[in-house]
């Protein structure tokens, strides 16, 4: 296999104003995998850069920008993508969670840059249910698709999703990486300007990587995060429970805290003599085949930008790699995404165009998912419709200094209440400096048992790890109102006024200002949710498990 080194020199700064001629506009090719965390790419320099995970991200990375500060507006595949599609948070779109569909009418990126000339198609992932039609070529996974033997469906004389083929034989990282060269050789249009959005099912779990990266990181220990042992003052009541009597019910684990999902039972190591050993091998097991996923990943990049080059699309072409969101990777021992915490909320975002952005650049600028689809369409030279909530950051990538009014917050919110990693529902706030979280640990529909509404906050300067919730902390104080000051202001700017769902947004305001009943009826409500889980358990001889709110 060919590994490309870039090389290409930064030229002055260059703009594609909106009345370019459709042929003089920048190609735009759009990469994104599934729950690649940014600390497991190597140019983010996390815990895991020593083992030299990703070259080939690495080398885009140091010839164009890095952004260190992007999040998610909620992490989950498919309301972020929503997100992304669409340039709305999740309350505006309507994509709360797993269970959403994004309209055709809805799906404004392409539509858009269908209108101003592109040529625009899809392959990988979709997982948005409805048919991407406002592609002109789609060639995507249904749901979450199959590791091996993948089927994909496609634009036919039947209805979607009934047109269908199968890639017999082979991996999806590869099949979906033939399909995009397949296009971009045999069906681009060379009079236009295209737009690809090419996505891969991997790293997402199970984790099922090809077999020649078998031996891949087989002798190496995996570096464990710095919150991986249990931290006392993490968390909160919400997040822990009273006493701690929930963490065998709250957010599934890599070692055997979460009794119905651990990685410890799901691995297979329950036979070892002790719970750190336990853990330990559980951990490195969840690891080395996330990691062998993402190797295959960047493997497929190589050959896929070789083709660029080859083909003389690269230095004409906007390259993006970014992930829909990132992965806890056991750090606080979770597993999964979904929470506001740093390695989850955080999304991993590298982009290329030698013609405007300064090679070996980054920026700290706050940047949310919402912002993607505005910054794609300046690019193109588009002016983003009034439906989008976000903002361009083209200028940013182009010269790293922010506006004088950029946003400095970003606005989360998780709603899928309890279902598959145990996760409560929250919402909060992040500065540069600081998080706010707020869990009022309700579903949208009631049918998931509630769970007690607590608030963390974070100093991230003085704690990056997330170790210690200082909502208590008497010197953080007038630090927590001004934060709650800011998300309520948050909220109204971005038109989460919660009447799409009246009763939760009760539960919101009813523990908001978290006076001293509100903590009384916070610890009621974590005793009442053990007696439930425990009598569930003493019924079945499971831990309870709960179905997401439709």
């Amino acid at each position: 296999m060919t590994l490309l080194v870039f090389g290409l020199a930064f030229s002055p700064l260059l703009r594609c104003e909106a009345n370019t001629p459709p042929s003089q506009r920048p190609n735009i090719i759009f990469i994104m995998s599934d729950d690649h965390a940014a600390h497991a790419i190597g140019a983010y320099g996390g815990r895991l850069a020593k083992l030299n995970p990703t070259p080939t991200l690495d080398r885009l990375a140091s010839e164009g920008m890095r952004l260190k500060n992007c999040f998610a507006v909620n992490s989950i595949c498919t309301p972020s993508r929503a997100a992304i599609l669409t340039g709305q948070y999740n309350h505006t779109n309507q994509v709360y969670d797993l269970t959403g569909s994004l309209d055709p009418t809805k799906q404004s990126l392409p539509l858009e840059l269908k209108k101003a000339g592109y040529q625009t198609a899809l392959v990988g992932k979709w997982h948005l249910v409805a048919e991407p039609a406002a592609f002109e070529h789609y060639c995507v996974l249904p749901g979450q698709g199959d590791y091996f033997n993948p089927t994909f469906l496609v634009r036919g004389p039947k209805p979607w999703p009934q047109n269908t083929f199968k890639r017999e034989g082979e991996h999806v990282t590869d099949a979906i990486t033939d399909l995009a060269l397949d296009w971009l050789k045999r069906e681009r249009d060379p009079t236009k300007p295209f737009f690809l959005m090419y996505h891969h099912k991997a790293p997402h779990d199970n984790f099922e990587f090809a077999p020649r990266y078998k031996d891949y990181l087989a002798a190496v220990d995996i570096p464990e995060p710095e919150s991986f042992g249990d931290h006392p003052s993490f968390g909160s009541i919400a997040t822990r429970g009273a006493d701690d009597e929930l963490m065998p019910y709250l957010g599934s684990s890599v070692g055997e805290r979460h009794l119905r999902r651990n990685y410890v039972k799901f691995f297979k190591h329950s036979a070892l003599s002790s719970p750190e050993e336990r853990q330990r091998a559980a951990y490195n097991d969840y690891l080395k085949r996330y990691l062998r996923c993402v190797k295959g990943v960047d493997d497929s990049l190589a050959t896929f930008f070789e083709y660029l080059r080859s083909a003389q699309l690269l230095d004409n072409t906007v390259i993006v790699y970014t992930s829909d969101q990132g992965m806890m990777l056991g750090a606080h021992d979770y597993q999964d995404k979904r929470w506001m915490y740093e390695e989850s909320a955080r999304m991993p975002f590298l982009i290329r165009y030698p013609k405007t952005i300064p090679a070996g650049s980054a920026s700290d600028a706050l940047i949310e998912n919402v912002d993607f689809a505005p910054t794609l369409l300046e690019f193109a030279g588009v002016q983003p419709p009034a439906s989008m909530q976000g903002r361009s950051f083209k200028s940013i990538c182009e010269t790293g200094a922010e506006p004088i009014d950029w946003k400095k917050a970003v606005y989360y919110r998780y709603w899928m209440h309890m279902a598959h990693h145990f996760v409560p529902a929250h919402l909060g706030i992040r500065t540069k400096e600081f998080k706010l979280i707020y869990y009022y640990g309700v579903s949208r529909d009631g049918v998931a048992p509630r769970t007690p509404p607590g608030w963390e906050l974070y100093d991230l300067q003085r704690d990056p790890h997330e170790l210690v919730n200082v909502y208590d902390d008497p010197a953080y104080t007038s630090t927590a109102a001004q934060l709650k000051s800011k998300l309520a202001e948050r909220r109204r700017q971005v038109g989460d006024h919660g009447n799409d769902y009246p009763a939760v947004e009760s539960v919101v305001q009813e523990f908001w200002n978290y006076d001293e009943s509100a903590r009384a009826k916070a610890v009621l409500i974590s005793h009442q949710f053990r007696a439930q889980a425990q009598t569930e358990q003493d019924a079945t001889g499971t831990p309870p498990k709960y179905r997401p709110a439709r």
